[in-house]
């Protein structure tokens, strides 16, 4: 059978072991062709596609549930679940989802990208059926990555509690989230991984005690039987056995007859059972197997030899970068600094830090909440916490934020990668809310840079300030302008500064949409519009001083930002003109109250309008409709 002929994943049951090794060999060229061609990721689907088919092969997926943990690692159930013919249009525009989408395709059962939701969703299902009065299996796959997150811990401690709710956990432990895996419990599961497979030992005893006395068991038995499991291999998963599972394992991820052999018995076991199947990140491609990290995910690149695909021009730094050199010119001379991330050192460049710096480095693990709770007891003993989180992620730590940081008015300074617009991971990851969900926390000040330049500077206003602090930036590359190796100052918190001057159109930017702000003033001009054009600077404190009598005098204001409109930069400004009583006509550029599909950034910006040349024709419709007075 070719892959392309499986529409439905209950085609696998009945095929021969021979047959399964084909189709997983069809699924990773699949897998790799798609992704040199345009990128994605890569490392976390080649490692599961035996777990994937021997699990499909065991389960009635017309009635059984089945949910991936972030679905990144989910690229092989897509192949199987009818979007072998479309899969090539992975993360393009109008294409297959980057992740799991309940819209996309009907055994997306759980669509998530953020880490460790998938045992609470599961068993959220299994207690469904149980109330429904059905038999159907809940199984959820989580990578001993996302088992670092305090919510994968919170759901095993619950499901321990139900002896009589059948769940099923598959842990694929590859050894790896994006980065290696930090903390305790990454430790404890490398000695399960090092301890000889233990497999079943209750039943079999339990088999054999019944032989000496019979079907019934009476109490003392069944405390000897658990007694004699935990004698017999008093490490390996241990911990998930006092918490009320039952523990398989660790078996090879990649031999299908043990899988499915495991899977089978598995699903006959009573309440929650966790099976423990150890993988390589990458397996199947050799460049990848030695590269985990590199090759987690992927621009387009060569399967020959590995290399990612040259761009037809130089590239300005990232951003990202920009800010990973800048923090560890800075750490250098303040033993004080210290840079914290919640598993993601290379996406936010504070791999830069750890490898000059380590000592001034953390990463938690996928622990954004501890995370930020750690950095406030760091602030009150007089440290200067960076924590470096995504944008999109550090939602997840907002109670946090609002309690312990903000509460307390602790100097942690918030550094958001990714805010915006992202492109082809699509609305999991788009960094929209930031600006609305920290703007309305008492001591907050919130700022954005309108250049790489800019963000240096405003590295070192982060980290003198003295109370709760937040820096947005967005992802890819900078403008190419100068950056300074040292000597930086902070700006004065609060100040914007005028980039350009005109008397028709006030054009308020902040962050990413200041140069395409300047970009709108001089096609304006082209129609005879003179715009004045301010960087913001700080969308909290609003500079209120420059803005409003700058509004009063002008009559006109547009506001631009990278973010959700709804209580956002232009808001602001909207409350601010409201409090000061200047009434005049305001229109805010931004992300409407829609969800940001994946597609490249500049194609997800012609569709909302944020290109300079849609916004100028924006303009000049409000122009039309209400033209520039003659005496003013």
């Amino acid at each position: 059978m070719h892959l392309s002929e499986i529409v439905h994943p209950n085609q696998l049951h009945g095929l021969s072991i021979q047959q399964l090794k084909q189709i997983a060999r069809q699924i990773r060229d699949k897998h790799l062709e798609t992704v040199a061609a345009s990128g994605g990721h890569l490392g976390p689907g080649l490692g599961v596609v035996e777990l994937t088919l021997a699990l499909y092969y065991t389960l009635d997926l017309d009635h059984d549930r089945v949910i991936w943990d972030v679905g990144h690692q989910a690229y092989p159930h897509k192949m199987l679940t009818g979007r072998y013919s479309h899969f090539h249009t992975l993360r393009q525009k109008d294409g297959i989802a980057g992740y799991l989408n309940r819209k996309e395709n009907k055994f997306d059962h759980f669509g998530a990208g953020h880490a460790s939701t998938s045992i609470s969703a599961a068993l959220g299902m299994a207690l469904a059926r149980d109330q429904r009065g059905e038999t159907s299996k809940a199984v959820a796959v989580i990578g001993d990555g996302a088992l670092t997150g305090g919510m994968a811990l919170e759901a095993i401690n619950h499901a321990g509690h139900l002896p009589q709710t059948n769940l099923l956990v598959v842990l694929n432990d590859n050894e790896m989230s994006i980065s290696p895996n930090v903390g305790a419990l990454s430790r404890y599961l490398n000695k399960i991984r090092l301890s000889p497979p233990m497999q079943f030992l209750a039943d079999n005893l339990e088999g054999q005690l019944k032989q000496l006395v019979g079907e019934s068991i009476t109490p003392e038995l069944g405390r000897l039987k658990g007694g004699m499991k935990r004698l017999a291999v008093p490490k390996v998963g241990a911990v998930f056995e006092e918490l009320g599972f039952t523990y398989v394992g660790p078996i090879d991820g990649h031999n299908l007859e043990e899988l499915i052999s495991t899977f089978e018995a598995a699903h006959k076991i009573t309440g929650p059972v966790l099976v423990h199947v150890s993988t390589v990140k990458g397996k199947g491609y050799a460049i990848a197997e030695q590269d985990q990290v590199g090759y987690h995910a992927q621009t387009p690149f060569n399967l020959a030899t590995g290399k990612a695909v040259p761009s037809s021009k130089p590239k300005p730094p990232s951003y990202s970068k920009v800010f990973g050199d800048t923090l560890t010119k800075l750490a250098e001379n303040n033993p004080r600094i210290v840079g914290i991330t919640a598993a993601m050192a290379t996406g936010t460049g504070l791999d830069i830090l750890q490898k000059k710096l380590p000592n001034q480095y953390i990463d938690v693990g996928i622990a954004e909440q501890h995370a930020v709770a750690m950095a406030a007891g760091m602030a009150c003993e007089g440290m200067r916490p960076v924590v470096t989180i995504y944008s999109t992620f550090l939602q997840r730590a907002y109670d946090q934020i609002v309690h312990d940081v903000c509460i307390q008015d602790l100097p942690v300074f918030f550094c958001l990668d990714r805010a915006g617009i992202v492109g082809s991971d699509g609305p999991t990851h788009q960094g929209m809310y930031d600006i609305a969900y920290l703007r309305c926390l008492p001591n907050m000040v919130l700022m954005a840079p309108k250049d790489e330049a800019e963000l240096q500077q405003m590295l070192v206003t982060g980290i003198n300030h003295k109370g709760p602090i937040a820096m947005r930036y967005p992802r890819g590359n900078g403008y190419g302008v100068a950056l300074m190796e040292e000597g930086w100052e902070a700006l004065p918190i609060g100040k914007a500064e005028v980039l350009r001057r005109g008397d028709d159109l006030l054009l308020l930017a902040y962050g990413s949409m200041v140069y395409p702000a300047v970009q709108v003033a001089e096609i304006l001009s082209e129609h005879g519009i003179a715009a004045t054009v301010v960087n913001a600077r700080f969308a909290k404190p609003l500079d209120t001083e420059l803005i409003v009598p700058l509004a009063q005098a002008i009559g006109r204001v547009v506001t631009l930002e990278e973010g959700c409109v709804m209580c956002g930069f232009g808001s602001a400004v909207l409350e601010a003109l409201q409090d000061h009583q200047v009434m005049v006509p305001v229109t805010r550029l931004g992300v409407p109250d829609l969800l940001v599909e994946h597609a490249t950034p500049d194609q997800s910006k012609a569709e909302l309008g944020l290109t300079p040349s849609d916004m100028v024709d924006r303009i000049l419709k409000l122009f039309s409709q209400q033209p520039i007075p003659v005496n003013r």
